[in-house]
């Protein structure tokens, strides 16, 4: 008779994923935006959670559910975990929402083993990881380590909706934001679980991975303005056709990236002017979104891409502006933490794997707080970000089980 192994850690944060993934603003799809309806929705449901698994919890002033176990020394600096339950539009189950119930079912798997952990261990839900519906930067996390600008209450989403008002509405409390702020002396560390979204666990056959640094980022908006014109009668050597240049431009972005090790960039958004059949465009706004581990690596190739595509807008007689707008530094992860989670992939005799993150997490803001790291987990062909995302009850278990081992460790 084949020995079945032991599920129950995967199988309780499965049942929690469901649970959350009912709490949409969209009918047939999971759409779950910061300060939404949905979102109020799935931090009611995440506190009781918390509640069930015996951690005294409230939802912050800025929507954040925060749970608390104490320790048994509760002056001693506390363990923070945590991850995320907003969404992009038209979402998968497990971005975020993973970190966030495998904190609570490891402080429920503390309590069923009878383990007092010698430190507070705090679970975390922040709301605006995203960063969908306003123009704002990990806001929740950030308030965390005192970094909130007060700027992102006046930015407003796509209905005109100040953030301001939406967390008014929400029942949060735009006075309570500065009391958020942590300090850096009662925290020992930060621990976050995510999907990989990406395919190297997959390609390498291992459930988890250890990340050593998630990517900096350099965002930025161009604009090209060449000059209309009747698209049968302009001879080819006389078009000043601004999307022929951007499709130049793209390319230098590509070219610049692939050329450089663990470096990616991207042309996300293209908008075309006047947009006809039978009209040379005239100006073409895009954006470019440059990331790598490295900050000098970084700046570097981005430089090259705005050198280059001058050069390709002087050539074709239009012009090029580039307007950066959001500018994240690399975020190398703490050692010591890493480390544990190695010793804790290693006990369930899996070859532990560092990898860096492409995409940016809560952890890059909790990093200015207190020492952070992160496990990735293998999800299906690396796809994220769409409903097709999936991972294993079984690399979900093992997930639980690895952040277990480390957090006993880090408590004991």
């Amino acid at each position: 008779m084949t020995h079945q192994p032991d599920l129950t850690l995967g199988r309780r944060a499965m049942a929690m994923i469901e649970d959350l993934a009912q709490h949409t603003d969209e009918y047939g799809r999971l759409t779950r935006l910061y300060l939404s309806p949905a979102h109020r929705a799935a931090a009611d449901t995440t506190l009781e959670f918390m509640r069930r698994a015996g951690l005294r919890a409230h939802i912050d002033a800025l929507g954040s559910v925060v749970g608390r176990l104490e320790g048994a020394n509760p002056e001693a600096p506390a363990l923070l975990i945590g991850s995320h339950i907003d969404s992009v539009v038209d979402a998968g189950r497990y971005d975020g929402n993973l970190g966030v119930v495998l904190g609570i079912v490891v402080a429920e798997a503390l309590k069923a083993e009878g383990i007092t952990p010698s430190c507070p261990i705090e679970i975390v839900a922040f709301g605006d990881e995203e960063n969908v519906r306003f123009p704002t930067n990990l806001s929740t996390s950030y308030a965390l380590a005192g970094r909130y600008d007060p700027a992102w209450l006046d930015g407003r989403d796509a209905d005109g909706i100040s953030l301001r008002d939406a967390l008014l509405e929400f029942g949060g409390d735009p006075l309570g934001i500065a009391s958020l702020a942590r300090d850096p002396a009662r925290y020992r560390g930060y621990l976050e679980v995510h999907i990989e979204q990406g395919p190297q666990l997959e390609a390498r056959n291992l459930p988890v991975g250890i990340v050593s640094a998630i990517n900096g980022i350099t965002r930025a908006r161009a604009y090209v303005i060449g000059e209309a014109g009747h698209a049968g009668t302009v001879p080819m050597n006389m078009r000043r056709d601004a999307l022929a240049a951007v499709a130049e431009m793209i390319g230098i972005v590509e070219r610049a990236s692939s050329t450089r090790n663990d470096t990616v960039a991207t042309v996300g958004v293209a908008q075309v002017q006047p947009g006809a059949i039978n009209v040379i465009p005239a100006r073409v706004d895009f954006t470019l979104d440059a990331r790598a581990p490295d900050d000098a690596v970084r700046h570097a190739m981005v430089e090259d891409i705005v050198t280059e595509c001058e050069a390709a807008a002087q050539r074709r007689g239009v012009s090029f502006t580039i307007e950066p707008f959001m500018e994240s530094p690399a975020t190398p992860m703490d050692r010591n933490l890493m480390a544990q989670l190695e010793e804790a992939v290693r006990s369930l005799r899996i070859e532990p794997m560092r990898l860096a993150s492409g995409a940016g997490h809560d952890a890059v803001a909790i990093a200015n707080l207190c020492p952070a790291a992160m496990l990735f987990v293998r999800c299906k062909g690396g796809i994220s970000h769409n409903p097709a995302e999936s991972i294993t009850i079984e690399d979900a278990d093992t997930a639980a089980r690895v952040l277990f081992e480390a957090v006993k460790r880090i408590v004991a």
